[in-house]
């Protein structure tokens, strides 16, 4: 490189400037090719100066050509990213057949899809992104603004920085100490705004990880939880676990699946707007230096390898979905153990226990090892493209200036090209650190879209729950022509006084019909008795009852559902205090609005007779396991002192007093008739049938009576039936005694 400028056409091009003496007559004679070759000289000659004219056309017109040059690559960054993110890819016609058969509700249940960056995705995340932003105004879109601004200031610092660092090097190759003291010291002062930029950019991505998940819970939690008044299209948390099987563990999805996503969503920002920013600023920071040409030319080299490594990329969003699916089956393996202990620890069911929770833990450790394997590779691969390959590639573009003239630059010294490639070179690493890390963005985009099908798949499930639109594997039976009509029915709901059913289906999830056509009618004041075999549809007339089943023909009339209570032979003991079991699910504002004391409560628990047990375990407020703490007696106890709290028009009793001794038992069905609470019993107890009027009698085979209840009658026909089958037990040994006593006859009279 030569340090005195050049001008006009003689600074363009090297062999240009060697035209005339290279067609003089004494340099053709001298050469040993002699007259031979003066034609094709001649050639040559007409070519170099063509080439010397366009030289001295793009010199003049540089400036222009250079702003050309920065405009195109920067809607070439913008584009390439965009396209190469948004799902515009060969996959992208594939998600959207998937799309398509997710609305007709054609994928198969259970059946695992592909997750990747595609069309899908961005849809998915579009519809995510209207919950956790919800508007321009709203504090996450302001989190961010500040967000964004703070990035643009922090690239301005790596800018001014990557500048100081070559001066600071240029000072020292100068030896000139007060010029290096002073860039010494300006390092000191914008190290200041530069930690504090680093700090605010960390804090307020943690807050926006926090303002997301917020929101998006907040959303959850309204669908799953339902709000007061919904109805039949309510109780999702009841029907996600009992009506549907596209979601085995909502609890893992709404605690652990929404906080990764929001993690995930909050970091991409980031991890994706920051590097594209400091790769356009970068970049035309080094056209400036180096020209937009050598630029140009990396920014090929680099796309062509980005190619490849895209291609080589693994589906880490599906691996990402599929971990996040088997962790939470390990966690439902373990809840189940510890909500079945007892039952566990009394069938000595350790061992196929421990085999389960062995299963599903080698199933997640064999699919995370197989990860690990492919980011292994996958991590050497894109090391040796990112770091070396494009670090090779930027090294010779730092060399331009220095092996040749940059046209329009001023001649330097040592200590200026020193300066010159330092800055060139920082410039450099931060826009290969940047365009890695917009390639490393990818592989976060794909563990998002993992965590994004999830969120997804919670919010459409919960969605099409609420419509009534259930996904669940049906029984055999419901494939045929009469079952399958029945299955595609749906009956009516009308609000009454009364409760009737007429010609309702008794219908189970997974589509078993126990009865075809159910009809009964009961005023209040009737207290209905359901009996019948196991399996035969008594909890099942409940569940419809309640708004839990959904009904698939017929009528139904009943009253709104805050007018029932259902007491459950293993009642529900919520976290809280002693009031709190006797109130739920009001709390003790409730109550106090209601103009109940702590003394109506005890009044309650007299009736009960379990007006003890405040003093026992240590008052009104005494928080404890109440399910741990009381036995089973005294929890259906509560429940029955919950009913004569909330003072329904019904009462849903599923072996409600099981547990409870029979004269206790009377005290409190005569108290629930003394408050004109209208009861629905299922139980096998012959004590409880003088409480009832009707009687709905399964047989177990799909047909079922519907008559009064005459409990004398039928209390002694049940004792007439139980000494006849005492009789009848004893006729073999009567029998046997007959045949002993004929033997012996026979001896006596041999």
């Amino acid at each position: 490189m030569r340090d005195t400028p050049v001008s006009g056409a003689s600074s363009v091009h090297p062999v240009a400037n060697n035209v005339p003496a290279l067609l003089s007559p004494s340099y053709i004679i001298k050469k040993p090719w002699g007259m031979a070759a003066f034609s094709s000289l001649r050639t040559s000659a007409a070519s170099n100066e063509r080439l010397a004219r366009f030289f001295q056309v793009y010199a003049a017109h540089r400036p222009l050509i250079q702003r050309i040059l920065n405009i195109t690559f920067v809607i070439y960054a913008l584009t390439s990213t965009y396209a190469g993110l948004s799902g515009k890819s060969p996959g992208s016609s594939s998600s959207k057949a998937r799309s398509k058969q997710q609305e007709k509700g054609k994928v198969q249940v259970g059946k695992q899809e592909r997750v990747a960056v595609d069309a899908l995705f961005f849809q998915r995340l579009k519809q995510i992104l209207r919950i956790v932003i919800p508007g321009i105004r709203s504090k996450e879109a302001l989190l961010l603004l500040m967000h964004s601004s703070l990035l643009i200031f922090r690239t301005a610092i790596s800018l001014y920085v990557a500048a100081l660092d070559g001066k600071i090097v240029a000072s020292l190759v100068r030896a000139q100490p007060l010029q290096f003291f002073w860039n010494i010291f300006r390092w000191l002062v914008v190290a200041i705004p530069a930690t504090w930029t680093n700090s605010w950019l960390s804090y307020i991505q943690n807050k926006l990880s926090i303002a997301y998940r917020t929101r998006l819970t907040q959303e959850v939690m309204k669908q799953y939880l339902g709000e007061e008044g919904e109805g039949a299209n309510g109780k999702v948390y009841y029907k996600l676990a009992n009506l549907d099987d596209r979601i085995k563990n909502a609890d893992q999805m709404i605690t652990h699946d929404i906080q990764r996503f929001s993690t995930h969503l909050a970091a991409i920002y980031s991890n994706l707007a920051k590097p594209v920013l400091d790769v356009i600023l970068y970049n035309f920071q080094l056209s400036q230096n180096v020209g937009a040409e050598g630029v140009l030319a990396l920014t090929f080299f680099v796309q062509l390898s980005a190619i490849l490594l895209r291609y080589m990329t693994p589906p880490f969003g599906m691996y990402t979905a599929l971990s996040a699916q088997m962790a939470g089956s390990l966690r439902h393996a373990h809840s189940r153990l510890v909500e079945f202990a007892e039952e566990v620890a009394f069938m000595k069911g350790e061992e196929t226990e421990k085999m389960l929770i062995e299963r599903e833990y080698a199933a997640l450790i064999e699919h995370e090892n197989s990860v690990l394997q492919r980011r292994w590779w996958f991590g050497c691969v894109e090391e040796g493209i990112i770091k070396w390959l494009w670090g090779s590639f930027g090294l010779v573009l730092c060399a331009v200036p220095v092996f040749f003239k940059i046209p329009g630059a001023e001649a330097l010294d040592l200590g200026g090209r020193t300066e010159g490639f330092v800055t060139n070179r920082r410039l450099l690493l931060s826009s290969s650190d940047a365009f890695g890390r917009v390639m490393y963005s990818y592989k976060d985009l794909s563990e998002l879209a993992g965590y994004t099908a999830r969120v997804s798949l919670l919010l459409d499930t919960m969605k099409d729950v609420r419509k009534g639109k259930f996904d669940k594997a049906h029984v055999n039976s419901a494939a045929k022509d009469d079952n399958a009509i029945i299955l595609q029915g749906r009956g009516h709901v009308i609000e009454s006084e009364d409760i009737r059913f007429e010609n309702v289906p008794i219908v189970t999830p997974n589509g078993d019909i126990l009865v075809r056509k159910l009809s009964f009618h009961i005023k209040p004041g009737q207290n209905l008795l359901i009996v019948g075999p196991n399996g035969c549809g008594k909890s099942s007339l409940f569940r419809i009852l309640g708004g839990l089943w959904p009904i698939y023909g017929g009528v139904v009339h009943k009253p709104a559902a805050s007018q029932f209570i259902l007491i459950p032979q293993r009642p529900y003991l919520p976290l809280g205090t002693l009031r709190d079991q006797v109130i739920y699910p009001d709390s003790k504002a409730d109550m106090e609005e209601r103009g109940i004391t702590d003394d109506n409560l005890l009044r309650i628990l007299g009736v009960v007779q379990m007006d003890k047990i405040v003093e026992r375990e240590g008052g009104w407020d005494s928080v404890k396991e109440w399910r741990e703490t009381l036995s089973g007696g005294d929890q259906q106890k509560i429940a029955w002192a919950r009913l004569f709290y909330h003072h329904p028009k019904y009462a849903v009793l599923d072996e409600a007093t099981s547990l409870v001794p029979t004269e206790i038992e009377g005290k409190m069905m005569e108290y629930a008739t003394r408050l004109n609470i209208t009861l629905l019993t299922v139980s096998h107890r012959p004590s409880l049938w003088k409480y009832h009027a009707l009687i709905l009698h399964y047989d177990g085979q799909g047909g079922y009576v519907f008559t009064k209840l005459d409990a004398e009658k039928r209390l002694a026909l049940q004792e007439e039936k139980q000494a006849l089958e005492t009789k009848l037990l004893e006729v073999p040994k009567i029998k046997e005694r007959l045949a002993e006593l004929k033997a012996l006859q026979e001896v006596a009279q041999h």
